[in-house]
């Protein structure tokens, strides 16, 4: 039963340089940017190495989506901090950047009852006439997964790889101890 691969498929960080960004500066400079502040107030930049987004706004708070390791995040910041200081801007040393939230997915080499958890686990909705998948929230750590009847399962809301871990782990173990998995 614990013989499944968790697989990171978005990491969504964020970071403040505290200071102002030239939106129009930057968005002349480089490929792959888009600036349309009638639509949205920030500059959508997408990388291809690593593949994420960056969204710069003009108080110099980013946000990176897409990443798939916090080594990407930490990349996708580095090329952005470059890019602002090549404008111009003197950016400070140490801003912070901060996960916000992860979604990862595993394949349990089982099938599960869905009823069988939906009876069984507090704090899960199972309604699947609106939806095949049944949600369950987990208080620690904080996640909420969603998990389907072939075995599929999704982990969003964690705060780092490891939560992600922990929460895979002890989901795995009380579909075990309420007897849902279907060999």
């Amino acid at each position: 039963m614990t013989d499944f691969k968790i697989r990171i498929e978005n990491i969504v960080a964020s970071a403040s340089l505290e200071v102002d960004v030239p939106l129009e500066k930057i968005v002349s400079k480089l490929e792959g940017m888009e600036y349309e502040p009638e639509q949205f107030p920030g500059l959508v930049y997408r990388l291809s190495r690593p593949k994420a987004a960056a969204l710069i706004f003009g108080s110099g708070k980013i946000v990176c989506t897409g990443a798939r390791s916090i080594e990407d995040v930490r990349s996708v910041f580095r090329k952005v901090v470059d890019i602002v200081k090549r404008s111009g801007v003197k950016v400070p040393k140490g801003f912070k950047i901060q996960v916000e939230n992860i979604v990862a997915s595993a394949k349990l080499d089982a099938k599960l009852n869905l009823d069988t958890i939906a009876f069984n686990l507090e704090n899960s909705e199972y309604e699947p006439e609106q939806f095949p998948g049944l949600v369950y929230r987990m208080a620690d750590p904080k996640v909420a997964f969603l998990l389907f009847g072939s075995g599929k399962i999704v982990c969003t809301g964690a705060r780092s790889i490891e939560d992600v871990n922990l929460a895979v782990k002890r989901i795995s173990r009380k579909l075990k101890e309420i007897g849902a998995i279907i060999k």
